[in-house]
């Protein structure tokens, strides 16, 4: 069994390709399922994306009660290849084709305007505490893990490319201090907004169009064929952080979420600023002067990262637009807020401010 105290429990499974894996992972016995099951599925629905990240999550914390020996049982990695087989497939049959030089370009083009698809500018005019605190609940499941996904890519990586990737990931990880890792950090976040931080709590909360998108950073850095898009996946969070980071800081300042929930953003905005040179010129840069062969893949992971964060986009604006939660089930509220006590309740503000 795990040793780890902060394991989290196993989720609960959303159909039967998940229930089949959490069983066996749970009991130790049942019929998992097969490849024609698991390919018939929806590669983007609930419950394929749950039977996906839970034997994702056997290579990060496991799970509590969970044997840290079943990483590698072979049944197991049996059934995670068509999952990610078939989610691979869906993602390049999905996401356009075009050059690198293209796809770093869009990432560098900040839009004007706000047309309507962006949850950070959302949330920087109209959200309330309530749908920030729905906003942290799914980050989480990233960032109290942030940087380790792509921390497999420093194996698989050389020279400038190698030493680029290290000096950011350094940076992600507090720089050498461990109250400044930036998992860390959100935890201060969630703290400020009366959130659970305990690893992978808010899990079955999640939307299948949240899961995918950490699963998809699990799945091109779990593969060394792959790390061409990695890179991509890595290249799109550092670059278009800046502008979204600083909105949301001002959105956290706005409502009063506290001193943490604000440094969070605040401290991303500073950070990638500089990031999103060196991934440029050093870690893409570096990476394509010896392989430039990877080219297309790191184009791929930069359009499959944008694929996947749009669907979170669509499913968070449209419950926000029409007053609803855009979690499975709606957050307890706050036993009180931490920093601003005397106006109303996180609940309370997020129905006003719903647009």
């Amino acid at each position: 069994m795990t040793t780890d105290p902060a394991a989290p429990p196993l989720p609960r499974p959303r159909g039967p390709l998940s229930a089949a894996v959490i069983s066996r992972l749970r009991e130790g016995r049942g019929r998992l399922p097969s490849d024609d099951e698991i390919r018939r599925a929806d590669p983007y629905g609930a419950d394929p994306q749950t039977a996906l990240y839970v034997l994702y999550e056997l290579h990060y914390r496991g799970f509590d009660g969970v044997d840290d020996d079943l990483e590698w049982e072979p049944e197991l990695l049996a059934v995670r290849r068509p999952l990610e087989e078939t989610f691979l497939a869906a993602l390049r049959a999905d996401v356009p084709t075009t050059g690198l030089a293209a796809a770093l370009s869009a990432l560098l083009t900040e839009p004007s305007a706000d047309d309507g698809t962006d949850v950070s500018r959302h949330l920087h005019h109209r959200g309330g505490l309530g749908q920030l605190r729905e906003y942290a609940a799914l980050r989480s499941l990233y960032h109290l893990k942030e940087a380790d996904p792509h921390a497999w890519a420093l194996p698989r990586l050389r020279g400038q490319a190698k030493a680029g990737l290290a000096a950011i990931e350094f940076d992600e990880f507090g720089a050498g201090r461990a109250e400044d890792i930036h998992a860390r950090l959100f935890a201060g976040l969630m703290t400020d907004l009366g959130l659970e931080t305990r690893y992978g709590h808010y899990v079955d909360l999640a939307p299948a169009a949240a899961l995918t998108t950490v699963n998809l950073m699990s799945l091109l850095g779990l593969h060394r064929s792959l790390r061409g898009a990695l890179v991509g996946h890595f290249a799109t969070v550092e670059i278009t952080s800046p502008p979204g980071a600083r909105r949301l800081a001002e959105a956290m300042r706005r409502t009063g979420a506290g001193p943490a929930a604000e440094h969070f953003y605040a401290e991303h905005v500073l950070a990638d600023a500089v990031h999103e040179q060196v991934v440029r010129r050093e870690v893409i840069g570096g990476l394509l002067r010896d392989e430039p062969a990877l080219e297309a893949d790191v184009a791929f992971g930069i359009h499959a990262t944008g694929h996947v964060e749009d669907r979170l986009a669509r499913h968070l604006l449209t419950a926000w637009r029409a007053g609803r939660s855009a979690l499975r089930e709606p957050l307890p509220p706050a036993a009180r807020p931490r920093h601003d006590s005397s106006g109303p309740s996180p609940a309370s503000r997020s129905s006003s401010s719903a647009s």
